[in-house]
């Protein structure tokens, strides 16, 4: 299976770093193929909503920045994997910048090979998680369609032992 990674966090060793380096390594080690970007270190400006994506070339954006090298992973990619830092009741602005992006190549549907999303969160509070799960619920498994692969937390008990779980039953 191939896996597009969104790294939303700037901490290069932080919590949500932490928990994509288990699920990577546990994925790989069980055959499937892992992309991880580190988004705050991509220059990815924010959707422009001229909807040139939805004119002519359909599913294109108008804006050349480094989203391109997201969309041509997304293109087959089979699993989606989003992970950041909780800020102010939702993800980082640098991973939502992402996803807003995604309206020229997920609308109205997202490409056939995607079918399973899995979120990775992490706060210094464990009651500020709802912002985060209401895109994970309405965008990704409601609007789009895919399979649940679940969300996890850095304050789940045994949250490494969990996502390595998951990405064995991949």
């Amino acid at each position: 299976m191939k896996i597009l990674v969104l790294n939303g966090s700037p901490r290069p060793k932080g919590n949500t770093a932490a928990m994509t380096a288990v699920f990577r390594k546990e994925a790989e080690n069980n055959g499937h193929r892992v992309k991880e970007f580190s988004v705050c270190k991509m220059n990815i400006k924010g959707c422009l909503a001229c909807e040139y994506c939805h004119g002519k070339v359909r599913g294109e954006c108008v804006q050349k920045d480094d989203m391109q090298e997201i969309y041509a992973e997304l293109k087959d990619a089979e699993m989606l994997v989003l992970a950041a830092p909780i800020y102010y009741h939702g993800i980082s602005g640098q991973l939502k910048c992402v996803i807003d992006r995604f309206y020229s190549a997920l609308y109205p549907t997202a490409p056939k090979t995607l079918k399973k999303v899995a979120m990775f969160l992490s706060s210094g509070d464990d009651d500020m998680y709802v912002g985060a799960k209401f895109s994970y619920d309405g965008d990704f498994l409601g609007y789009l369609g895919l399979e649940g692969c679940g969300i996890f937390t850095n304050h789940d008990t045994d949250v490494m032992e969990r996502i390595k779980n998951m990405a064995r039953q991949l």
